[in-house]
């Protein structure tokens, strides 16, 4: 164990939907504490070009996989870039952080099977078909951290599918925490509040929620990604080794206020 227990050097460490907002901010903290990291994406090159570019610039052990994790191909790419870029089946995965989600953001009325079906094919399913495919992987004093939200306990408005796909995400994370326990592995939630990323852009009420969730904070400003991203790295330190299946938040004190 290092000396410093805060330390991630010599780690693995895999990021899904790491190139944007939080995850963007985890993979860049994981980094620059020392760890490999592999960020997965479906989508976004350009962001994910720049988050290469910030790496570059600051020399770190940084890369990133295009994968659509709710599909076969695309796992089994993630698994193939994982044996060529962190190490072979055999070698340990040190931290599985799963940021990627999806989701619509629309009234009930508005809302079908198909949207809830895609929410959660991403949000849960992909989620669970990684803790099946990395298990061997995952080895005495790694750490598996799901990224959940304040609406996976609480109302948001036009977040049902989402919400609810966040509330699945936690339930299941705990109990993987217990069975996977006793072989080393710990197994954590962090609930971020309202962060300011581009996720906002998918509310049809943005400015007005911004302005309210402002108000609500008692520090009267949103937690930043980067804030979001050292509770993670704590979480995934050697410092966490007594936290187990536990939801952390990370919300500037909102969720105490109401």
């Amino acid at each position: 164990m290092s000396s410093d227990l805060f330390s991630l050097e010599g780690k693995r460490v895999l990021v899904t939907g790491g190139t944007r907002g939080i995850g963007r901010a985890i993979s860049l903290r994981f980094a620059r504490a020392g760890a490999s990291v592999l960020a997965n994406y479906v989508r976004n090159d350009a962001m994910a070009e720049s988050l290469m570019s910030s790496a570059r610039h600051e020399g770190l052990t940084l890369q990133t996989c295009r994968a659509d994790l709710t599909s076969k191909k695309g796992l089994d790419t993630l698994v193939s870039t994982l044996a060529e870029k962190l190490g072979p089946p055999d070698a340990t995965l040190s931290a599985l952080i799963h940021c990627a989600a999806t989701g619509v953001h629309r009234p009930l009325d508005a809302l079908t099977v198909r949207h809830l079906d895609w929410t959660f094919a991403l949000n849960v399913r992909a989620f669970f078909e990684m803790a099946l495919l990395l298990l061997p992987r995952l080895r005495e004093g790694s750490s598996v951290l799901a990224v959940s939200s304040a609406g996976a306990e609480r109302t948001v408005p036009f977040y049902t599918v989402v919400g609810a796909s966040k509330g699945a995400l936690a339930a299941m994370a705990r109990h993987l925490a217990v069975e996977l326990a006793p072989r080393g592995v710990r197994v954590n939630i962090l609930a971020p509040g309202s962060i300011l990323t581009d996720a906002w852009d998918a509310f049809p009420d943005k400015e007005d929620r911004l302005k309210k969730e402002e108000a609500r904070t008692p520090r009267g400003r949103l937690t930043t990604p980067e804030e979001v991203a050292h509770v993670a790295q704590f979480l995934c330190s050697d410092a966490a080794a007594g936290i187990v299946g536990q939801t952390v938040v990370v919300d500037g004190g909102k969720g105490i206020v109401g």
